[in-house]
């Protein structure tokens, strides 16, 4: 039994962040459908990595298969993340804008909204938590350590669902980080790029403190 109690995970986007979410959730017990934009057929290599926990789909698929689901895509794209099958579900938003890549968008030029907030406001049925977003990849498989250790690294969380919230607090520890509650999705600028919070290493108490050290 997983931490969560769910049992397959659902991946939209399979690039470095994606892959390493899914071998860690293969590697703490859960099945996992992966998708990309390039089709199911590009992610053999990866699949045969996890073995048969693993399958690769459709976003469609993935999306209506997993009990909670992982948006990790090029900002630019994340409205062609497929919204009716996520209805009711828990989406973790690892994404980040980064305009050299996703060209200028104005409301979040102009710190009208966040990325979060726009995701959700696509997925309106789902319940939004960003998460991930603030780690290098890399880090992911070997910067975990149980509950308790000593400078356990931690993971800021935003969402505007408590008990979503909740359940991602659970993966991440099952995963080995402690979450901090950053609020509500629109507080989630606040470890996003050129913050303090951003791919720096902290223990929960650091967190907190360069969470609020933050500014627009």
């Amino acid at each position: 039994m997983t931490a969560t109690g769910l049992t397959t995970i659902g991946f939209i986007g399979a690039g470095h962040i994606g892959s390493q979410l899914a071998r860690l959730a293969v590697a703490h017990g859960y099945s996992v459908v992966l998708s990309n934009s390039r089709g199911p057929e590009t992610l053999t290599e990866l699949v045969e990595e996890l073995g048969p926990q693993a399958t690769a789909a459709t976003s469609q698929q993935a999306a209506a298969a997993g009990d909670l689901v992982v948006v990790t895509v090029p900002f630019k794209n994340y409205l062609d993340v497929p919204a009716a099958p996520l209805a009711g579900t828990i989406v973790i938003d690892t994404n980040n804008y980064y305009w050299e890549r996703d060209g200028r968008i104005t409301p979040l030029e102009e710190q009208t909204t966040t990325v979060s907030e726009l995701l959700q406001a696509h997925l309106p049925g789902a319940k939004v938590v960003k998460a991930f977003n603030n780690i290098m990849a890399a880090d992911l498989t070997v910067d975990g350590s149980p509950a308790g250790t000593p400078g356990r690294r931690a993971l800021p969380i935003a969402g505007d669902d408590d008990a979503a919230k909740a359940t991602v607090t659970a993966l991440l520890d099952e995963f080995g980080f402690d979450a901090v509650d950053a609020g509500p999705l629109a507080e989630g600028w606040r470890y996003q790029r050129d913050t303090p919070a951003y791919v720096t290493r902290m223990t929960a108490d650091e967190a907190r403190e360069k969470l609020a050290q933050a500014t627009r």
